[in-house]
């Protein structure tokens, strides 16, 4: 696991240092050209036992009401039935789509039904943050995973991700386009998606050597573009051939840190400044054993006995001062750090050091 972890920082380090350059479609977003979330309450069905059980009294209420819908009334109080769970269902509608297209739907059980396998939703609205209705899902879910085995006492389960959420591909069609503007006042704004002054500054000047003097900067996330004149009525034009230009984006200095898989991963703007290092490690290893105590030969009422022993030893590796220079590429970083022999986790303790020391001149994070 170790040697895996490590492999993974080298990697990340030992990339070339130049940066190739990006579609500026690939970069930004068109200000009002946005995703929008939508949300809904349903029932899945068909659950074959796996659904709710009767402590759920909001999907008791929700199966009397969808009978009553089909002209069946039955009192809530006699509603009985395991092979229905409530379920919240959740979408993205992305922008300009019109009404008659499908979007995918995620499904997610709200009660204490066991899964969601099998099931088929009915049919559910689906409402955007103004409480209006936008799409309609339904249709058999796809759950990645499922649940099997008896269960209870004496008995055993086996499970496989999460069988209490499942996804409908294409489960709902879109009933209500999402008005969309992306020109006002003859001019669009692109937002970057990673925000940085010089990244920016630098769409904006491709911008302009193709189309002068259209394009500024106006913040670290933020290009206006005035529409030329020959782009009048034709903006989505204007967007595809802005989108196609390539910019090469400025990377920030920064070590990211998971601390939970082991992964670091650096920019090739990392720097260190001139500093020395003194690592060492203190191993405390306790190993138990049973060892049998056998009675003396012709004894009366002798009996084998076990004895437990604990063993302690303690290894220290000496430490000494390695200096590393100022180097200027990350290249070199990585083979300095690398020639001390440590671990992933080691070296995520002497970022953290000589971060404190203010020998590291790039942004740490940690998660």
């Amino acid at each position: 696991m170790q040697g895996r972890s490590l492999s993974v920082f080298l990697l990340a380090l030992l990339m070339p240092a130049a940066v190739s350059a990006a579609r500026i479609k690939d970069l930004t977003l068109v200000e009002g050209a946005r995703d929008n979330q939508l949300v809904g309450y349903g029932l899945v069905l068909g659950l074959a036992g796996d659904g709710d059980g009767s402590t759920a009294f909001y999907t008791v209420q929700s199966i009397a009401n969808a009978l009553q819908r089909f002209g069946v009334t039955v009192p809530a109080q006699q509603v009985k039935s395991k092979n229905v769970a409530a379920v919240m269902v959740t979408a993205d509608i992305p922008a300009f789509y019109k009404p008659g297209q499908r979007i995918d739907v995620t499904v997610a059980a709200l009660g204490d039904a066991k899964s969601l396998q099998g099931g088929v939703l009915l049919q559910t609205p689906l409402l955007g943050a103004d409480e209006i209705v936008y799409a309609v899902a339904q249709g058999p879910i796809a759950v990645g995973g499922f649940l099997g085995g008896a269960g209870g006492p004496g008995g055993a389960t086996v499970q496989k991700n999460h069988p209490t959420v499942g996804q409908i591909s294409g489960g709902a069609i879109v009933e209500r386009e999402i008005p969309t503007e992306i020109v006002s006042s003859g001019e669009m704004r692109l937002l970057l998606l990673n925000p940085d002054y010089t990244s920016a500054a630098r769409m904006a000047e491709a911008i302009n050597k193709n189309y002068p003097d259209i394009a500024l900067a106006a913040d670290a996330s933020t290009v206006r573009v005035r529409v030329p004149v020959m782009f009048d009525r034709r903006e989505i034009d204007f967007v595809a051939a802005i989108g196609r230009l390539e910019v090469v984006p400025d990377t920030p200095a920064r070590i990211v840190v998971n601390e939970r898989t082991g992964t670091i991963v650096a920019t090739s703007t990392v720097r260190i400044s001139s500093v020395a290092i003194s690592h060492g490690a203190l191993t405390i290893t306790v190993a138990k054993s049973l060892d049998a105590s056998q009675p003396l030969p012709f004894s009366e009422g002798g009996r084998t006995a076990l004895l437990p022993s604990t063993e302690t030893s303690v290894t220290e590796k000496q430490g000494g001062f390695t200096v590393i220079e100022e180097y200027p590429t990350i290249e070199q970083v990585a083979t300095a750090l690398n020639a001390m022999g440590v671990s992933t986790r080691e070296m995520m303790s002497i970022f953290q050091a000589m971060k404190r020391a203010g020998a590291l001149q790039a942004e740490l994070i940690v998660n």
